[in-house]
């Protein structure tokens, strides 16, 4: 009696032609592009989601590369029946493959957490990619009689090639097309259909004398259920993200973007903006003002002529500094053009059109790379306002070389200012700091404030020499609304409850300070 997992007998399978031969190794370098797209949406998921890091990232890719294995051998069994198996091995890499981004999204929004999921798509989708080559191997020699070894070798560095070549299209195509264009769910769900356009191609052209009637149709049946999930997963993700993003912040979501670095959150609620980057405050406008003032000034008391800004992309500081008149000349380097493109739209009230006056000249590069080429006189006061280092890439820009290159950029007089994070709910990352930025060679005032979006938080103050840098005001200060001269005197006094700690460095070699976010509060 003919089954639905029925193959033409083997006997009666003539060999593939020249052509079809190549369409199937099409078809081997489309499913290697899939299976490496997957595992970039994973990394991706995980970096955006958790903060990622190396610890997480090594255990995805040796996780995935183990379910590579097991698939390999899981494949043994369905040899004899290979052109069925490959077309329900594609049909589930589409489904799962497909819906794993926004299962992992919304898991994460709506449970907090999203890592057994994590786990459960990286061991599935390894396995069905490991079971592909096997498969597929077993289709390439199908309906031969001469697969004596040297044959075989021959197959075998034609699918190989095949698969690295596909993989090279699909490392590719993921960061430079699908994550910027349509972002990872979306992304994620088109690799998902193209899983399943090799799976149809094969079954119902390439292979066709190989399955019985009854098992193209089923085959059919299926490829169109799938594809129609997976069509309206690409219709309503727009409504998906949107309804799961919201339930990640407390007000309502005015502006969203995912660039080529970050996700790029604003909401608003009773004249309160809020700008997030990866899920995480970057300023709130009840009181920004705290932070950017207690940032700029103590750094630009000796009447700057030239100012660098690293980060700070939103223009707050770039307003602040802008307020001195000595000021004639700012260099803005911000990263991702997208907050550049924020600041001077939705954010351009708050910051005054700060990046749009003549003084100012932005940057768009890495400040890591733009400070090691920077060729030219040198600042009288550098800022330096980056993101939390919770990940490895801003670790990075918390290291001592990274500060012994603002360092070089100082003049002998300069000073430079760096947020460093909470003393109070992440102490060892701000003392850390603090020990990196006196490793760059320069004396230091580490000091703090009360902002209450962000609770108690901390800066430190460089410049040359051996004496550390007094905390005080411009002689020509405009009116500011928080720091005045007996605030900041204060600002350099720490509680009993959490003295200054004194940590090695954190270096690129080394980079301890992400370890150190990641602690949190511990004492």
């Amino acid at each position: 009696m003919t089954t639905a997992v029925e193959e033409v007998p083997s006997v009666s399978v003539p060999p593939l032609g020249s052509r079809a031969r190549a369409l199937l190794l099409a078809a081997v370098a489309a499913c290697a592009a899939c299976g490496l797209i997957y595992e970039l949406a994973l990394l991706t998921l995980s970096v955006s989601l958790t903060g990622g890091g190396i610890t997480q990232t090594s255990l995805i890719v040796a996780g995935f590369v183990a379910a590579l294995g097991v698939g390999a051998l899981a494949a043994k069994p369905l040899l004899s029946h290979a052109a069925v198996s490959f077309v329900v091995v594609e049909i589930l890499l589409g489904l799962i493959g497909g819906f794993s981004a926004v299962t992992l999204y919304v898991s994460f929004t709506f449970l907090g957490s999203s890592g057994a999921i994590l786990v459960a798509a990286t061991a599935l989708i390894g396995i069905l990619v490991g079971a592909e080559v096997p498969l597929l191997m077993t289709l390439l020699q199908s309906g031969r009689a001469d697969n004596d070894a040297e044959h075989a070798g021959k197959v075998l560095a034609n699918l190989n090639a095949a698969d690295y070549a596909g993989a090279l299209v699909g490392g590719l195509l993921w960061p430079f097309v699908l994550l910027p264009t349509v972002g990872m769910i979306r992304g994620a769900a088109i690799t998902g259909m193209i899983n399943l356009v090799a799976a149809a191609i094969v079954a119902l052209v390439l292979l066709r004398f190989q399955l019985t009637l009854r098992v193209r149709l089923v085959a059919v049946v299926a490829l169109l259920l799938a594809a129609a999930l997976i069509g309206v997963l690409l219709v309503r993700a727009s409504d998906i993200e949107t309804t799961a993003r919201q339930r990640l912040y407390t007000d309502p979501v005015v502006a969203a973007e995912r660039s080529q670095y970050q996700e790029i959150v604003v909401t608003e609620r009773k004249g309160d903006t809020r700008l997030f980057l990866d899920g995480d405050l970057q300023f709130s406008s009840i009181d920004e003002h705290r932070y950017t003032e207690s940032l700029v000034y103590p750094a630009v008391a000796d009447d700057p002529e030239r100012v660098l800004i690293l980060g700070g992309g939103d223009g707050l500081a770039a307003r602040e500094v802008l307020r001195l008149p000595s000021v004639r000349d700012v260099v803005q380097v911000e990263l991702d053009p997208a907050v550049i493109d924020l600041a001077n739209t939705r954010l351009v009230d708050l910051n005054e059109g700060a990046l749009m006056d003549p003084r100012v000249h932005v940057v768009l590069d890495d400040a890591f790379k733009w400070m090691r080429e920077h060729r030219g006189e040198a600042f009288d006061s550098v800022i330096v306002d980056l993101p939390d280092p919770d990940t490895p890439a801003l670790g990075r820009l918390y290291s001592s070389e990274f500060y012994g290159l603002a360092r070089s950029l100082l003049g002998p007089d300069g000073k430079m200012v760096v947020q460093a994070g909470s003393p109070y709910s992440t102490p060892d990352a701000f003392w850390r700091t603090v020990s990196t930025v006196d490793a760059s060679g320069l004396s230091v005032t580490p000091y703090h404030v009360l902002v209450p979006s962000f609770g108690d938080w901390g800066y430190v103050l460089g410049q040359r020499g051996d004496t550390p840098p007094e905390l005080r005001l411009p002689r020509d200060a405009p009116p500011l609304r928080f720091l005045d001269e007996p605030t900041l005197a204060a600002a350099s006094h720490f509680p009993l409850d959490r003295p200054r700690l004194w940590l090695e460095p954190s270096t690129l070699d080394r980079p301890h300070i992400v370890d150190d976010m990641r602690k949190g509060y511990e004492r």
